[in-house]
């Protein structure tokens, strides 16, 4: 069970399998793994000791950051980033990022995103500039209500920590986002944007 995978000198949280989208750009829809992991797929879901057990063995030398970021998206288990997140902080200074699709909302609308504050940046997939076409490119659960709530999330939290957005640039993309529009919509938010380019 691979829960702590490297690219390069960041290392990766596996938390979970489980998504409540269906991107048409993911990853692992081309593959078992990325970075030096054998595979991303998980038998089960691990618990925060053994978490904890498989981080205290890690080599942290040449680590710059470490990333909630698997094959399924971290918030799934939101309580459990949390966790993870201060026990890392007990045991390192590294920086501690998250990477989600920003609708925890609809996936545990019960859970404070005060919590997050932890965490030192989150990372949030935008994907499109507007509720349509992000449906189209992330096929989420939730339908185009998910836009919105990714919006409003990362309107909260970017009042208690670093946030920024991100889009894939993948073949095709311009069937769901436009690059002018997505800049507008962050700038208007105050919250930056990274495009990254497709490693599928």
């Amino acid at each position: 069970m691979t829960i702590f995978y490297r690219i390069g000198n960041q290392m990766y949280i596996n938390l979970t399998n489980r998504c409540s989208c269906d991107c048409v750009f993911c990853i692992r829809a081309n593959g078992d793994s990325v970075g030096d992991a054998d595979t991303l797929w998980l038998s089960r879901e691990p618990t925060l000791d053994e978490i904890k057990a498989d981080f205290v063995k890690e080599d942290l030398s040449d680590v710059i950051e470490i990333i909630f970021c698997g094959y399924g998206e971290p918030l799934e288990r939101a309580e459990l980033v949390v966790q993870v997140c201060e026990f890392i902080k007990s045991e390192t200074d590294i920086l501690v990022r998250l990477n989600t699709n920003g609708i925890v909302g609809l996936i545990a609308p019960d859970f404070d995103v005060q919590k997050l504050s932890v965490l030192d940046a989150i990372s949030i997939s935008l994907n499109s500039d507007n509720a349509i076409d992000y449906h189209k490119a992330t096929r989420s659960i939730f339908g185009e209500t998910a836009f919105n709530e990714l919006l409003s999330f990362a309107q909260k939290v970017n009042v208690f920590t670093k946030v920024y957005f991100t889009v894939v640039k993948f073949p095709g993309c311009e069937k769901f986002w436009n690059e002018q529009k997505c800049k507008k919509l962050s700038e208007k938010m105050g919250i930056s944007l990274r495009i990254r380019e497709y490693s599928g």
